[in-house]
């Protein structure tokens, strides 16, 4: 049963669903989405407020303006992209507090959340039914 426990409490400390980013984003945590994927990718459609650093170039120059004291919700397409995981890695590596976002900006988009870019969709008025 100890190994079971640890497991799911690695488990959440490590991974988060859209509806708990979304509800931590909007009480003003100390969190901020991280887009994973390639620029034209974020630049066509984001998680509002989120910041982009695609992995392959996640290194000391491109997050030495990063605030350490912020939990970074790395995304990517979503459970067929592992975008997210690799830049989760590269991040922790790093130094930074890191979640990964599961079933990325495709989850958050059928949870009903809004995107920004210019390929942006205006969400819906739903809520969480976990």
């Amino acid at each position: 049963m100890t190994a079971q426990i640890t497991f799911y409490e690695n488990k959440l400390a490590f991974e988060m669903d859209p509806s708990d980013l979304f509800e931590a984003l909007n009480n003003g945590e100390k969190i901020l989405a991280l887009d994973a994927r390639k620029a034209f990718a974020f630049e066509s459609e984001h998680i509002p407020a989120a910041i982009n650093i695609p992995h392959r170039e996640m290194n000391e120059e491109t997050t030495r303006l990063l605030n350490r004291d912020f939990i970074y919700v790395v995304y990517c397409d979503g459970i067929g992209c592992n975008a997210s995981t690799k830049g989760a890695l590269n991040m922790s590596k790093l130094g930074f507090k890191v979640k990964e976002l599961i079933g990325g900006i495709e989850w958050w988009k059928l949870d009903g959340y809004a995107t920004e870019g210019t390929e942006s969709s205006a969400g819906q008025e739903l809520s969480c039914a976990c």
